[in-house]
């Protein structure tokens, strides 16, 4: 498999599993924010409010990764050389090695 097909397969895996994760998270983030409306007590509201906001930042994360695939396919599709050593580095840090940050 070429380099470039390569590069394809795995830009197009990665979209689908943040598709898949934003998803899950909005499931639960919705499912949360019943029971928070149902629910009087200020400890268990403060309890799952940050939850939520965990929730909030994993949809958050995988915008800011769906940004960056984009703009590393443009790239790659305008005729560029590829991908940087920075471009590669910085995407492994987003997806692979920083997402408990």
């Amino acid at each position: 498999m070429s380099k470039t097909k390569n590069t394809e397969r795995l830009l197009n895996e990665a979209i689908e599993n943040i598709a898949d994760d934003r998803t899950c998270a909005s499931k639960l983030l919705t499912d949360l924010m019943l029971i928070m409306t149902q629910t009087n007590d200020s400890d268990t509201h403060k309890k799952l409010g940050e939850v939520a906001a965990r929730y909030l930042e994993t949809l958050q994360r995988s915008n800011e990764q769906l940004v960056k695939l984009a703009a590393l396919s443009a790239k790659m599709s305008g005729g560029s050389q590829g991908l940087t050593k920075e471009d590669i580095n910085s995407l492994y840090d987003e997806v692979i090695g920083k997402e408990d940050k």
